[in-house]
């Protein structure tokens, strides 16, 4: 019988749909023969070297002028523009504001045939040292509200270009999902006088039917109501509420976990597109006793429909502990 599950995290209700469950090797796509562009270097593509020219001028660089690991550059076409002030409009009921911000892109690795899933550690904690940098200096313009650190893998979950590259979008507003999930995040110490993110953590822990990597730091977990197959969430095991708080010993393990988990879905379900992103506290509200930072990755093996766009409601056509049941046995080539 199907079974509802309540996020106590989002506060969605998810329907695990049981009778209609796939097993989880059923979301291995045949149609991805190919899954990586078999050329290193491509001439027409602006991330690669030699063709910096193509891209505008450069944020932030780990590297040598010849031969960087890691580049920043602004989005060619922003989302947001970094000139200007927050000025208000209104009229009536209705509302705008400039939308001065940041949007840059993070190009993750010079060679073009390659994914995060393939790249070893130490080239992972470059990427996250270089999101961390940019957080943080980011982080100090008063004009900034929320700073969203994602990546959109495959042509389903959004990229344009196959160059191995993330993104940052610094808005001069707090998105209302971030609102929503710090209002049951007060909610929940008000009543309880702790975080309901730790306790999560704690409880997955503890079961470790869901666990999908455990290091001395982090965790990794599909949730007991998560709204789509393989649906994984990634916790620093500290209690932390800004992203920028992360510590190089922590940076080093964030990196292990995120390497294991996309290796495990790309080689589990063969190169699976996904998206990822960091969820971290507004910038203007520091530590806080009440909210987590963490990472949540999505991978894009069903198609959103109409129910979940008429009720707001998700239905999971795989259960959660099956599925990190089958991460957990995937064997990930040295």
């Amino acid at each position: 019988m199907p079974e509802l599950r309540l996020n106590v995290i989002t506060r969605d209700w998810v329907i695990m749909a049981t009778e209609r469950a796939k097993r989880p090797e059923e979301f291995v796509s045949l149609e991805r023969t190919s899954l990586l562009p078999r050329l290193a270097y491509e001439s027409g593509c602006p991330f690669c070297p030699g063709n910096e020219s193509q891209t505008l001028k450069e944020c932030l660089r780990l590297g040598d002028t010849g031969k960087w690991r890691v580049r920043v550059v602004p989005n060619k076409f922003p989302a947001l523009n970094e000139e200007g002030q927050r000025i208000r409009t209104a009229r009536g009921i209705f509302r705008s504001m400039n939308a001065v911000g940041f949007h840059e892109v993070i190009i993750e690795h010079p060679r073009h045939n390659t994914t995060t899933a393939l790249l070893d550690q130490r080239e992972i904690v470059d990427i996250l040292s270089v999101y961390r940098q940019r957080y943080s200096e980011i982080k100090e313009d008063q004009r900034i509200e929320a700073i969203i650190i994602y990546k959109n893998h495959g042509e389903s979950a959004g990229t344009s270009l196959v160059h191995p590259h993330s993104q940052l979008a610094a808005t001069p507003v707090v998105p209302f999902q971030f609102r929503g999930r710090i209002a049951e995040a007060v909610r929940y110490f008000d009543e309880h006088g702790g975080c309901i993110f730790c306790r999560m953590v704690r409880e997955e822990l503890d079961l470790k039917e869901r666990i999908i990597f455990e290091s001395d730091h982090f965790a990794a977990f599909i949730p007991y109501a998560a709204l789509s197959p393989f649906h994984t969430w990634i916790f620093p095991r500290r209690h932390a509420s800004s992203f920028d708080e992360i510590t190089d010993v922590e940076l080093q393990d964030f990196a292990l976990a995120v390497k294991t988990v996309l290796a495990r879905l790309y080689h589990g379900l063969h190169n699976p597109d996904y998206n990822y992103s960091i969820r971290s506290i507004p910038t203007h509200d520091g530590n806080t006793d009440y909210f987590h930072w963490y990472l949540t990755i999505i991978p894009r093996v069903t198609k959103t429909a109409g129910f979940e766009y008429g009720s707001g409601m998700f239905i999971n056509t795989a259960l959660p502990e099956e599925s990190a049941a089958f991460l957990r046995s995937v064997t990930i080539p040295e």
